[in-house]
């Protein structure tokens, strides 16, 4: 299950609703090992598509090298699906390459509706888990 407090949820719903019609991506980093996220990061989508995303290279190594400098890793790893579900590509599936993160998703297909889902991707396996928002009366 992935627990989420509702001001981060808020700031990447409210990311991939900018972004759109590209999609939209980052993470939150957390403690190692704590599976909290804890520090919202919008990265970049180096591809600036609206199928397909990629964080930049440069911007990826400086986020990564600022996570084990804080002794943090990446808890949430997000994007946006402009078009389709938010459930995870096949790309999305390869390029899976954190297994102790969650993969979250946010359809942005629908103005009006927020479609905001979580998955572990381990190993090409893809399961789709519970999301609870702290703070949301839920």
């Amino acid at each position: 299950m992935l627990r989420i407090d509702r001001a981060i949820y808020d700031l990447i719903v409210a990311h991939a609703r900018r972004d759109h019609p590209d999609e939209a991506c980052g993470i939150v980093a957390g403690p190692e090992g704590s599976d909290r996220p804890e520090r919202f990061v919008e990265m970049a989508n180096a591809e600036r598509s609206p199928t397909f995303y990629r964080f930049d290279s440069i911007e990826q190594l400086k986020v990564w090298r600022e996570m084990d400098d804080r002794d943090e890793e990446p808890v949430v790893v997000y994007h946006s699906h402009t078009a389709t579900e938010a459930y995870p590509s096949r790309t999305d599936i390869s390029y899976a390459s954190e297994p102790n993160a969650h993969y979250v998703l946010v359809s942005t297909r629908e103005p009006d509706t927020v479609e905001f889902r979580s998955y572990r991707i381990i190993g090409g396996e893809v399961t789709e888990e519970p999301v609870e928002i702290a703070g949301a009366g839920v």
